[in-house]
């Protein structure tokens, strides 16, 4: 047998598969969850590293219960973008990672763009913004706030990158996942002095050296091998971001195809041949993980808010269903800027929910669930209408994550994006990346020339039960709709940041 396992740690928790590579299945699954630490400030979201090792043996260990362990020949890892985990001399975790939804650098972004040059420059010097989701104003957060712990940096890894040094022991990056640090030039893919030297010159020798997302990490330390009953000799490919494994696990390897993810946060991209660097910064300019580039939009506010707004109304989720499908498209004028963890598309880390239209007619429950699905669908299209505008065009777009899983909430996808949506059949999405990723490492370091492109022909496909096409009258409606929701983010723009002050003045 020819297996690999593909690991996708997330914000809540961390999912295993064994990928059989000769039938193209997934044979085994595992899942362990792991927590956000609770009680702190508004803006700051954190983990302990520590608890995405522990999940991710256990779900390792689920995955390969019953399965011949001698047959496991590679592993690949996927792990929520942009966190950073500081790193002692030792190699010790020296505070919790600050993670991709942390809001609290809003001022670090703010001095590393003034240091470059303003928002143009950076944009010249990077392809990328400085945002507060990104690594590099965490960084210059803990060493402005924490600099005791500053002081004892020695290494910056990424979540993904921590599990791979557990694995192998290695200090490794790839080009893929360092391209969301917002210290790395995405076009010539190098680490950036100017960057660097805006949070100060000592950083250059605290990060790995970058390498390409072909080349493996190494070999399973053995004490891991051990204790997960698998041999020393599996290897640890590069594996990624969340959002580039899912794009392999997608088959999103080509020109013209787009996934969009419809999980705790949002995500659109595309693969392209070529950087595709948007001005206004918008659009990430990210590298994927196969040696291309990824453009990219993403939103914060996704399942969070259709989840809440469910448990809300004490709904299941065939209930929350059938409450959005008696609701008119568009809510009867209702609708919801779902920012309540502040938003990253458009940038207003500071902005919080808005409900606007609210009458007599529209202040239930089912024009709430409705407003609340559509409003976090707009917010992913606003995303996809700047790509666009940058010469993506997709023909149809496949989806992932929970939200796919909604036949109410796939149509209303394709008639606001007005193109057809499809569904993956074996749903994995960043976890079957990952594995794809380790086969085709595996194969090419022992002489199998192979193509990511013809290993996802293998094992990823479309789930034709799922398609939606767009009704061309609703598409046009909210395209009204979307103007609407659009402007008022805008005009609202100043006065979120206002509001948060009060509400911290309340406190």
């Amino acid at each position: 047998m020819s297996l690999y396992l593909g690991i996708d740690s997330g914000t809540q928790s961390t999912k295993a598969i064994v990928l059989d590579l000769t039938t193209g299945r997934i044979i085994g699954t595992g899942r362990a969850s792991h927590q956000l630490i609770a009680g702190l400030p508004v803006g700051h979201m954190e983990q302990h590293p520590q608890e995405w090792v522990s999940a991710m043996e256990l779900a390792i260990e689920q995955a390969l219960q019953g399965l011949d362990r001698s047959g496991v020949r590679g592993i690949g890892v996927s792990g929520q973008q942009h966190g950073f985990v500081p790193l002692d001399a030792d190699g010790k975790v020296i505070r919790p990672a600050k993670l991709w939804c942390d809001t609290s650098t809003t001022d670090e972004c703010a001095r590393l763009t003034k240091k470059l040059g303003g928002a143009k420059a950076v944009i010249r010097q990077l392809g990328v913004s400085f945002l507060p989701g990104f690594t590099a104003p965490k960084i210059l957060w803990l060493k402005r706030h924490e600099p005791a712990n500053y002081r004892k940096l020695r290494h910056v890894l990424l979540p993904h990158d921590y599990l791979n040094y557990h694995l192998t022991g290695n200090y490794f990056m790839e080009h893929g996942d360092a391209s969301g640090t917002a210290l790395m030039d995405v076009r010539t893919r190098k680490w950036s002095t100017a960057a660097i030297n805006a949070i100060g010159p000592e950083l250059a020798g605290y990060l790995p050296k970058l390498s390409p997302s072909s080349s493996p990490v190494g070999l399973l330390r053995p004490e891991v091998a051990t204790r997960l009953g698998l041999s020393p000799d599996v290897l640890v490919s590069a594996g990624g971001g969340d959002n580039m494994m899912g794009a392999i696990g997608t088959g999103n390897v080509r020109p013209g195809v787009v996934t969009a993810s419809f999980g705790t946060s949002g995500t659109i991209y595309a693969h392209a041949k070529k950087p595709v660097v948007d001005p206004t910064g918008e659009i990430a300019a990210f590298c994927d993980s196969t040696g291309a580039w990824l453009p990219l939009l993403c939103t914060m506010n996704v399942t969070t808010v259709t989840e809440q707004v469910r448990t809300m109304f004490g709904f299941d989720h065939a209930a929350m269903d059938r409450a959005v499908a008696s609701a008119p498209a568009g809510a009867g004028g209702l609708f919801l800027l779902p920012y309540l963890e502040g938003e990253r598309t458009p940038s207003l880390p500071d902005s919080s929910g808005v409900l606007f239209g609210l009458n007599s007619s529209t202040l239930n429950s089912a024009h709430l669930a409705r407003a609340a699905m559509e409003g976090v669908t707009l917010g992913l299209n606003y995303g996809l209408m700047r790509l666009k505008k940058l010469g993506v065009s997709p023909s149809e777009i496949r989806l992932t994550g929970g939200g796919a899983k909604s036949p109410i909430w796939r149509q209303i996808m394709a008639d606001v994006f007005g193109v057809p949506v499809v569904g993956i059949a074996a749903d994995e999405g960043a976890a079957l990346g990952a594995a794809l990723q380790a086969a085709w490492t595996w194969q090419n370091e022992n002489g199998a020339r192979t193509t990511l492109a013809s290993l996802c022909a293998r094992a990823v496909s479309l789930d034709e039960s799922t398609r939606c096409k767009p009704d061309r009258k609703m598409h046009a409606r909210y395209e009204a709709i979307q103007q609407l929701h659009d402007a008022t983010a805008r005009a609202l723009g100043e006065n979120f940041t206002a509001h948060r002050r009060l509400r911290q003045t309340a406190r």
